[in-house]
């Protein structure tokens, strides 16, 4: 390098960490797998989502832990907004996709961001089951079927809050009888909490006044090199799960268990999530990538069921979870089209992917599968847990 480039080189370093200085506490370097940039990345600002929706006020919660670690709900679709969990360096990084205000969550089409999915997570076949002997009919909203709810399922809905502590977020939502087609008044309660240890533990119950079916999840976009990075095809993806629930073309369970080995499916044995994502593969073909459920081996909540990390950031998470199933998504729809991601940022194709613990989709109509049902004087009780750690 000659002596001017250095001195030029040395006055943009000079400037830059001045500018970094002037952005205050609350922002945070982190990851980006184009070297040439910086990702600023910050808790959003709770003015942006103070609203009312429905009738009902809208806030952005804030959990903090002893690590610094953060988490930031909004009570609109019980969302994470945002995750901030320290690297292998100690700097925060936010490892969640969304947006900087409630606004822009409102906007259509948008993908379920962080959001807490019912009464239905993931799909059902034609938007039908039978209950009881009775013939009920859903909103058809992919196409020739049901996904996530409906058009009004609870991403849309805002949740009562009640923010206990530091560390814990209660979001209550009671779902009436006939609500998007399901029987029954739902009353749903989903527990946040945010432990020293930077995990993330979500605990879902729910009890009804006539028999119904239901299945919750969190809708969590994640990037370990760092939110608005441009691929998770890097990151690295570990599933104990021998099996997958094979489908159709148009997403809907064959009713049979295909085993892993031997396929693209194979992540018994930790691989980069892009190894095998290309591959001609019939069921590749109809995802569109990976947009799967996998049949876990073991689901206790005491063992990791997976584990996926990124060499960039050196950010491991692991998830823990009771559920039998786990629906691991690739971003394959989302289109880095327009920047209204936070900070600007254009969510391009394949920088998230999505761990959906679940039944399996379309259960209800699907004998073989562990049943979905839920009737008067039961509580539908479940957690799922994601713990990071930076290496």
């Amino acid at each position: 390098m000659k002596m001017h480039e250095k001195k030029h080189f040395l006055l943009y370093g000079l400037a830059l960490s001045l500018f970094m200085g002037c952005n205050g506490p609350a922002e945070t370097k982190t990851a980006n797998t184009d070297s040439t940039s910086v990702v600023k990345a910050a808790i959003p600002d709770a003015k942006n989502f103070e609203s009312e929706v429905n009738g009902k006020a809208v806030k952005l919660y804030t959990l903090k832990n002893s690590k610094g670690a953060s988490v930031a709900i909004t009570n609109y679709g019980g969302r994470i907004v945002s995750l901030m969990v320290p690297d292998k360096k100690g700097t925060l990084t936010d490892v969640v996709l969304g947006y900087d205000s409630l606004k822009t969550y409102q906007k259509p089409k948008e993908p379920y961001f962080g959001a807490i999915i019912g009464r239905y997570g993931n799909r059902i076949g034609k938007g039908k089951f039978t209950l009881e002997g009775k013939p009920y009919q859903l909103d058809i909203n992919d196409g020739v079927n049901t996904l996530h709810g409906g058009f009004k399922g609870f991403y849309a809905q805002v949740f009562d809050a009640t923010q206990v502590d530091d560390k814990t977020l209660n979001l209550t939502y009671v779902s009436k009888d006939g609500e998007g087609g399901y029987p029954g008044t739902l009353t749903v309660k989903v527990a946040y909490t945010l432990t020293d240890d930077n995990a993330v533990k979500i605990e879902y119950t729910a009890t009804t006044d006539k028999t119904t079916i239901v299945n919750l999840t969190n809708h969590a976009y994640f990037n370990l090199n760092g939110a608005g990075s441009s691929t998770i095809l890097n990151n690295i993806a570990k599933i104990d799960a021998d099996n997958i629930t094979p489908v159709d073309v148009t997403l809907i369970p064959t009713g049979k268990l295909q085993a892993v080995k031997n396929t693209p499916f194979d992540f018994t044995t930790a691989k980069a999530i892009g190894t095998n994502i290309n591959d001609k593969d019939d069921q590749l073909n109809n995802g569109k990538g990976y947009d799967h459920n996998f049949a876990l081996n073991k689901h206790d909540a005491t063992q990791s069921v997976a584990t996926i990390s990124s060499s960039e950031t050196g950010i491991v998470m692991d998830i823990y979870t009771d559920e039998p199933g786990l629906q691991f998504y690739t971003g394959n729809f989302l289109t880095g089209k327009t920047n209204d991601g936070k900070g600007g940022k254009a969510y391009a194709y394949r920088s998230a992917f999505c761990v959906e613990t679940q039944h399996f989709p379309d259960a209800p109509n699907q004998p073989a599968f562990a049943s979905t049902v839920l009737k008067p004087g039961q509580t539908y009780h479940t957690a799922t847990t994601y713990k990071f750690a930076g290496k």
